[in-house]
């Protein structure tokens, strides 16, 4: 199998993660499985934007996964602080 077939598979197990993640951020009985639900969601989508840039051979998409991941990160931390019931 050539390297095309394999990055096909590799976006079809991440759409299909996708779906399964958001569903969980729908459907989280608590507002913590809600916020790890978001914390997954915003790895796929910066696992698809890696591979994304791979695919177009355009590796802003590499950077913007960066600044995203980041961005999700603290925004996480944010919201888990807010949770506990500090500032």
């Amino acid at each position: 199998m050539n390297v095309e077939m394999y990055l096909y598979i590799v976006l079809a197990v991440l759409v299909l993660s996708l779906l399964l993640v958001f569903y969980r951020f729908l459907v989280g009985p608590t507002v913590s499985d809600r916020v790890v639900a978001l914390d997954a969601l915003t790895t796929v989508i910066t696992a698809g934007l890696v591979l994304l840039g791979y695919l177009y051979q355009r590796y802003i998409y590499v950077d913007v996964a960066l600044i995203y991941a980041v961005l999700g990160f603290i925004g996480v931390l944010a919201i888990a602080r807010y949770i506990e019931g500090g500032l």
